[in-house]
């Protein structure tokens, strides 16, 4: 299981899109420039969507190579292929939380703004948004192939844009501290169960694949 992890993360960085990274990090310069104090929190959020996405891409390659074919003859079944991707994408929160604590740190020394209320969330973005991604997405691709997922992925973009746009503004940011730290617990846990099940969920659909 092991190198099946390590394929799939080996996977999720050589097929890196160039072009995907070209908009996120002019997005990224734009929300840094643009959003003063909270350019960490919203850079951090652009930054786990695209690795949601990345990790979505990437496991499109084994769909379109038919990868099971290869699986029907090793010695390992189903939840084992299945678990393996899930524990990849844990794997590259790590990615996701180092980016948040970059971009925050750099935030930080360019508006000379430290806020632990700012930090939390981006952490909890870091983690919560790429989880939710592949959650929703992967349990698609195992049942209706790759290209549902991508289209919901980018229906998915929607409401992350509208809660960036929502800070953007100016209207969330005294809201905050009060409302949106209250929420990130719950949310935390509500995706941690999704994942779960969206877990299930693939393993039922690829093992149905031919």
């Amino acid at each position: 299981m092991r190198g099946l992890i390590y394929k799939d993360i080996t996977i999720f960085f050589k097929s890196i899109d160039k072009k995907l990274v070209l908009i996120a990090g002019g997005a990224i310069v734009l929300l840094m420039v643009n959003t003063g104090a909270y350019a960490g929190l919203l850079a951090s959020v652009m930054l786990a969507m695209t690795i949601g996405m990345q990790n979505i891409m990437s496991f499109a390659s084994d769909e379109k190579a038919s990868w099971k074919k290869y699986q029907l003859a090793m010695p390992v079944n189903a939840v084992f292929v299945v678990m393996g991707k899930y524990i990849s994408v844990i794997c590259t929160l790590a990615v996701s939380i180092v980016g948040s604590i970059l971009l925050n740190l750099l935030s930080s020394i360019a508006f000379q703004s430290f806020n632990v209320t700012i930090w939390g969330v981006s952490a909890a973005a870091a983690l919560i948004v790429p989880l939710l991604w592949t959650g929703i997405c992967l349990p698609l691709t195992y049942w209706f192939g790759f290209r549902s997922a991508q289209t919901m992925g980018l229906f998915a973009v929607i409401p992350m844009f509208y809660f960036i746009k929502y800070f953007e503004d100016g209207i969330g940011f005294s809201a905050m501290t009060n409302s949106i730290l209250s929420y990130v617990a719950v949310a935390g846990v509500g995706v941690v169960v999704l994942f779960i099940i969206s877990m299930v969920i693939s393993v039922i659909g690829y093992d149905r694949k031919k």
